[in-house]
């Protein structure tokens, strides 16, 4: 199926009956990085007045089913009460559907208003003509088309089939930000209703009539196979009815209900190959990181020539491990396979990917694979793979019989794939002040998308230029980038690469003002004075606006007011995906245990949709960014995934979190943002506090009681990198 062209998809628009349909562009982004456009989302207004917007984006919690109809809403001058909200499935009309990389705003935001506001002229002409007045003599306001010369006006659904036989205009104008009226309000998020009452469909809540459950038996070691399997004992367990390998490494066990099949798995006897990982452990990953440093980097930013920069030198390295991305949701997907098509009703952040390797993997044609997309209990990135999708559809095939395939929580854990493990150095040049002159960061990774086959061109990994640039504007300045190998099953994970450039770039800037004796703040605040436009790729990085979200969550944090007794704070900041943000993170220790007490964040990311929706996402942020640093870690050992469940890959409990206080927020593209400079800042205060640098991503559990270190102040890292269980119960995130 290729796609419509726009004139194809407004004709088809009118041609399917009374009413308004509008179809407008996204970018695409293809494989080879070139963007095309065709109609990706669209309007229906009926001849009843059902206004309803198509969401092409995949809702897990980050508010999109609310915040992008929020943007054409505003430009169509629609009332917010009539709207209705359809979930898009997988279809060549709306571009690229891919939800993530903080990207829904960001790519949606020009072409939802343009096609808002060309509804809204098509409305105001279907007015005009009806009433045989001038057009300049009505407006739109509310839903209703006015005529304030005679007091009339007319509702949308009424103008609806006139405004269907005029031409979409291709120039319309803008609302200019004052004069919004839906965008920046603090509504209500359209899909919390359903979760509160219980009747919001997620993909595990999916059900169709006759439908089978499956889970699968996995090989253990990472690339291993099955070499044989014996069933007798899992047909015994009432209500399995099938079991049959469905690819080179798992073997599906089908029954009436899912414990029946988790039974039947359990007595299993299926024999592995193990494959060429049967050593690897972690020790062994983190060595080759170190191996592959000695090559030649991939030059990210280079500013000036830190080789030639005099000073004293100061270096250090830093360690992140693997991590899971652990959704509360575990993978699953229904799948109906009837011979020459197949329908899915999937959890996904990629629902034209799950149908193109759906269709692959079965023998049909894309266009023969229908994906409905369900509400996600959390994605953070795992979602962005279609292995359950693929396995489902595999299943189904193998029965002829709709079937639900559900990963447990091992499963989740032990068969998933990871954040990567890295390994960053840093050195500096530093002036008789402390400052540094020259600062070189090497980022040493596996890449996500190269072990996915995808293109890495020129040696570096095609998320980097989002997510890792530079913060400082230091007269000689490199980040490099040096690909590193690895068995170990890659994903993106919340924030990506940003998640880890942060940590350590923020570790080594506390360090540097460590050795120097000074505030952390006024140390960061001395490297962002001038004002400076740092070109990275295709960003633009401004001193400018870091440091004024720097000022602004230390001037809310009170960082200039002394602390009570047994009480220790860090700051941090950092940049991706266009936006700045800086935190301040509070300690105290009880029982040689850190325990925090306030975060409070500042982010810039420039308009706001939804300040509600906005402060959400940071402060999810803010606790996924704790949990990682004080606990998420994957480790590898004899070939296998050690961590199986909540127990050993702890999330923070809800007595932990903190207490969350009336936020106010300013930013729009806030995805995975909160995570970055929480996991530094913690990891900073910490450092202050425990006497000794946090250098491995999770905070280490030998803590000094040298008071006098004690009471120094730390960046901000520390706040997520305590290594070790945080009782934060009582403790406040402020959000500004």
């Amino acid at each position: 199926m290729s796609p419509l062209s726009r004139r194809e998809f407004v004709a088809a628009g009118v041609a399917a009956g009374a009413g308004l349909v509008v179809g407008f562009y996204l970018p695409h982004r293809t494989s080879s990085n070139q963007e095309l456009f065709s109609p990706n989302a669209y309007l229906r207004i009926t001849p009843d007045n059902k206004v309803t917007i198509v969401v092409a984006r995949s809702e897990m919690g980050q508010g999109v089913r609310t915040a992008l109809p929020m943007i054409l809403a505003e430009e169509l001058e629609a009332d917010w009460k009539q709207i209705e909200i359809e979930q898009a499935g997988a279809s060549m009309l709306f571009g690229d559907q891919t939800t993530g990389g903080s990207a829904s705003i960001r790519t949606t935001w020009d072409p939802m208003r343009k096609a808002g506001a060309a509804a809204r002229e098509m409305l105001i002409s279907a007015a005009a003509l009806t009433w045989n007045v001038p057009r300049s003599s009505c407006a739109a306001e509310s839903g209703r088309v006015k005529h304030a010369a005679s007091n009339r006006s007319l509702s949308y659904g009424e103008l609806a089939s006139k405004a269907a036989t005029l031409p979409v205009p291709t120039d319309v104008p803008l609302k200019q930000s004052k004069d919004y009226k839906i965008v920046g309000q603090r509504l209500a998020r359209i899909d919390s209703p359903d979760k509160v009452k219980g009747e919001a469909v997620f993909g595990l809540d999916f059900r169709v009539p006759g439908m089978k459950y499956a889970v699968l038996s996995r090989c253990p070691t990472i690339g291993g196979k099955v070499s044989g399997f014996d069933d007798k004992e899992s047909k015994k367990i009432s209500g399995v009815s099938y079991v049959g390998k469905v690819s080179d490494s798992a073997v599906a066990v089908v029954a009436d209900s899912v414990w029946g099949a988790m039974e039947g798995r359990r007595v299993l006897n299926i024999t592995w190959d193990d494959g060429p990982n049967k050593d690897l452990n972690t020790a062994a990953v983190m060595a080759s990181l170190k191996q592959a440093a000695s090559k030649k980097g991939a030059n990210l930013y280079a500013a000036g020539n830190p080789a030639k920069a005099s000073g004293r030198q100061i270096s250090a390295e830093y360690e992140l491990p693997f991590m899971a991305h652990a959704p509360m949701e575990p993978g699953n997907c229904t799948a109906h396979y009837e011979g020459t098509k197949c329908e899915l009703w999937a959890p996904t952040q990629v629902p034209q990917d799950c149908r193109d390797s759906v269709a692959q993997a079965i023998g049909l044609d894309p266009d023969q694979v229908k994906v409905n997309v369900t509400l996600m209990g959390g994605g953070f990135g795992r979602r962005l793979e279609h292995d359950y999708a693929v396995e489902a559809a595999l299943v189904s095939k193998a029965i002829n019989t709709p079937v639900k395939v559900i990963w447990t929580r091992e499963d989740d854990m032990r068969f998933s794939t990871y954040r990567p493990a890295s390994l960053h150095q840093l050195s500096a040049r530093v002036d008789g002040s402390g400052f540094p002159v020259a600062l070189t960061h090497r980022i040493i990774a596996p890449s996500i998308s190269g072990q996915k086959g995808q293109p890495v061109p020129n040696g570096v990994d095609p998320d980097l230029p989002d997510e890792v640039g530079p913060v400082y504007g230091l007269p000689n300045y490199t980040i490099e980038y040096i690909l590193a190998e690895t068995p170990v099953p890659l994903g993106w994970m919340r924030s990506v690469y940003a998640l880890q450039a942060a940590f350590a770039l923020e570790s080594f800037i506390d360090e540097l003002a460590v050795a120097a004796g000074k505030d952390p703040l006024q140390y960061r605040l001395h490297l962002l004075a001038a004002d400076q436009d740092l070109p990275y790729f295709t960003t633009t990085w401004h001193t400018a606006r870091m440091r004024a979200v720097l000022q602004l969550a230390a001037e809310k944090s009170g960082w200039n007011k002394p602390l009570s007794a047994g009480r220790y704070r860090g700051i941090a900041c950092f940049g991706c995906f266009s936006s700045y943000m800086a935190e301040v993170v509070e300690i105290t220790m009880e029982k040689d245990q850190p325990r925090v007490q306030r975060v409070v964040a500042a982010v810039d990311c420039g308009q706001v949709v939804n300040p509600s929706i906005l402060e959400q996402q940071i402060q999810g942020g803010i606790v996924y960014g704790l949990g990682n640093a004080l606990r998420a870690k994957i480790t590898i050992e004899k070939g296998r995934v050690v961590q199986g469940n909540f127990d050993d890959y702890a999330p923070l409990r809800m007595e932990e979190t903190p207490v969350v206080l009336r936020p106010a927020a300013n930013g729009g593209n806030a995805g995975g943002r909160g995570l970055r400079s929480s996991e530094r800042g913690d990891a900073n205060r910490n450092w202050r506090t425990i006497g000794a640098a946090n250098r491995s991503g999770v905070v280490q559990r030998n803590l000094c009681s040298d008071e006098e270190e004690n009471s120094r102040a730390a960046d901000s890292e520390l706040v997520a990198a305590l290594g070790f269980r945080l009782p934060t119960s009582g403790a406040r995130i402020v959000v500004w």
